[in-house]
């Protein structure tokens, strides 16, 4: 078996500098348009020969950066900890974040991924390529590369689906990575930038499980369908509208989504802006994949009904028409909404905000315009459970039998149970504050409630005692008549006898 081997060792070698022979010879010898002709068919040979297939990613082409190889490297980063008889490794961290370290390849190491199944062999490649000193460029410089090798069976899932994949995924890690901001419309129509920062999760939201789990499902079912959206010919957008007291945690579900979903906000003030024109400038300047939010639309601008508006257009002049075409208007809201200009961007969320939604336009609140209606409420069991983790990551206390009983019978508002965990880091003491709160709140509730109960009483009493009024006025009137009408028949009376002695004599 040995010599048999070894044979075939031999002979492959001897083939091998038999072709690197020819090579040498064909190119002294040939004329230039042969041994390309020559050249071309021993790789064809070499080719069918081998069972293995590359595929070379170079950083960049031309003068400009591969995208599929910064792709390459992100997805590999995250295949480190796979590779376990890797013995080099590069490690670097940038100025903006000097804590996060970021792993990767270092040259002439080996990668092995498997994805389905199919094994593929990474390489980093590096090598030098002199400048052109005719032509102005330096010296020698470093041209890196992925190189991937598999077997030449698997050529169409490499290029169909495993580069692919590799860049969506890398899409996913930057979009989780990438810095969030916050755009404010301080100057007419332009956005001003801040970083955004809020810490807001869904595993923090003070939210009960059921209802946070429906809109986490929504959101995650509407970033998967952008093929679905241009299918049915509708703009990819979402509406929510989030309703509910002061303090149920509005600002901090918007900022929950921003972090899930890795979208900038863009907090629009529409007392800020003057026309409609402005509007459209402002809402055409937001970028795609993010948050339009409009706090307290009830309040913050005073939006008629088309048909209102409509009428008033027809009847005024010239001039007091231009003024009202300057002027922000709900018809002008709702065509970014769900009109021709819902088509200017992508990837979109718009978040209404209000604490009165029955003061809200019917036309803003059809499907279409907000498709989803989230209720924030007053403060739950669930939710107390929640803040009291999260301020001091406690799952059970003696006093919780006692705290739930009081939130199922007083009205408290998230914020105000967060403001009273957090004032002490003692967790005994919190809580005991918390209890002492939800006991003054259930008193004064009881007090108002009599006080309510009396008010009602003595309203029934004036208007017991004005129906008694009514009812002594109305028999005094009956009385009256009656009187009055004994009093005409009497003298009826009289008359006739009169007439009766006279008639007789």
């Amino acid at each position: 078996m040995a010599p048999s081997y070894d044979k075939t060792i031999a002979t492959a070698a001897s083939l091998a500098a038999s072709l690197m022979l020819v090579r040498s010879l064909a190119s002294e010898l040939l004329p230039s348009e042969v041994r390309d002709a020559l050249s071309a068919a021993l790789n064809s040979l070499r080719s069918r020969m081998t069972w293995q297939h590359t595929i070379v990613i170079e950083e960049t082409e031309g003068w400009s950066g591969n995208r599929v190889y910064g792709a390459v490297k992100a997805y590999l980063a995250t295949r480190i900890n796979a590779n376990i008889d890797m013995q080099r490794l590069r490690v670097s961290s940038t100025e903006e974040d000097a804590k996060k370290m970021v792993v990767s390849m270092e040259a002439g190491e080996e990668m092995v991924d498997l994805y389905e199944g199919v094994e593929f062999r990474w390489f980093l490649v590096t090598r030098e390529v002199k400048g052109d000193l005719n032509n102005g460029g330096g010296g020698a410089r470093e041209i890196r590369s992925y190189e991937v090798r598999f077997h030449k069976r698997h050529k169409e899932k490499a290029l169909k689906e495993y580069l692919p994949f590799i860049v969506a995924t890398a899409k996913a890690i930057k979009d989780q990575e990438r810095s969030l901001s916050i755009y404010m419309n301080e100057y007419g129509d332009e956005w001003s930038p801040i970083d955004l920062q809020h810490p807001s999760t869904f595993d923090t939201l003070a939210m009960d499980q059921k209802q946070k789990q429906s809109i986490v499902d929504d959101l995650d079912r509407f970033i998967k369908r952008k093929d679905y959206y241009r299918r049915i010919g509708k703009a990819w957008k979402r509406g929510y509208l989030l309703y509910g007291p002061p303090g149920t945690g509005k600002s901090s579900l918007i900022a929950a989504i921003a972090n899930h979903l890795r979208f900038n906000i863009y907090d629009l003030e529409l007392t800020g802006v003057d026309s409609n024109s402005d509007l459209r400038r402002l809402l055409v300047g937001m970028t795609n994949r993010s948050i339009l939010v409009v706090e307290d639309i009830d309040c913050t601008i005073e939006l008629k009904q088309r048909e209102e508006d409509d009428k008033e257009h027809a009847k005024s002049n010239s001039t007091e028409k231009k003024k009202a075409e300057d002027k922000v208007t709900l018809s002008g809201l709702l065509n970014f909404v769900d009109g021709l200009w819902s088509t200017s961007g992508e990837e979109r969320i718009l978040i209404f905000t209000t604490n009165y939604k029955e003061r809200l336009d019917p036309a803003l609140l059809r499907p279409g315009r907000m498709d989803m209606h989230i209720h924030m409420g007053y403060c739950t069991t669930e939710a107390f459970r929640i803040l009291a983790n999260n301020y001091h990551s406690i799952d059970y206390h003696v006093t919780y039998p006692e705290i739930e009983a009081l939130i199922e019978e007083v009205t408290v508002t998230p914020a105000e149970v967060a403001e009273v965990l957090m004032r002490n880091d003692n967790t005994d003491v919190a809580l005991h504050d918390l209890v002492e709160l939800l006991k003054l709140k259930k008193k004064d509730a009881i007090e108002i409630e009599g006080k309510q109960a009396e008010e009602k009483k003595d309203a029934n009493e004036i208007k017991t005692q004005s129906m008694q009024v009514d009812e002594k006025k109305i028999v005094d009137e009956i009385k009256t008549e009656s009187v009055q009408v004994e009093k005409k028949d009497d003298k009826k009376v009289v008359v006739k006898n009169d007439f009766t002695e006279n008639g007789s004599g």
